[in-house]
């Protein structure tokens, strides 16, 4: 036998095999649920958005893009686009001719986005938006 081996006794080695079987089982445990949490449950959200050609557009007009969801405004100077979550709690926003306004605890906005009634205090995200060289129109949510 092995020096040392010979003093081990049937109880030190099957504590050792104890000890042994326990600390692979947190490893493979730990490894387990690490991998557990790291698995997403939803796919990433879509931040790019191609709306179609710009020139479809009309100056003036008050685009809604529900799977946004976003209002799009072209004016004189290009578009600009609004982010329709409320910027409360996350409730998606409803089109009013004043503006729009929140169907989970009443918060209104004008149409630029700004808060006229709480509980909301801050104004709605502007998005990005940009024309690509075929002509089309992006929204960026991110």
């Amino acid at each position: 036998m092995v020096d040392g081996m010979a003093d081990l006794t049937r109880r030190d080695f099957l504590k050792l095999a104890r000890t042994l079987i326990l600390w692979t089982c947190a490893v493979l445990g730990l490894g387990a649920l690490l991998r557990f949490l790291d698995t997403r449950t939803q796919p990433e959200a879509q931040t790019d958005f191609d709306l179609g050609p710009a020139d479809a557009f009309a100056a003036g007009e008050r685009t809604m893009v529900p799977a946004v969801p976003a209002v799009l405004v072209r004016d004189a100077h290009g578009f600009t686009a609004l982010s329709l979550v409320c910027t409360h709690l996350g409730c998606t926003l409803e089109s009013k001719p004043e503006g729009f306004a929140c169907p989970c605890h009443g918060s209104h906005f004008d149409p630029q986005g700004r808060v006229t009634r709480g509980p909301a205090v801050e104004p709605l995200k502007a998005l990005r938006t940009a024309i690509t060289p075929d002509g089309h129109l992006h929204l960026y949510t991110d």
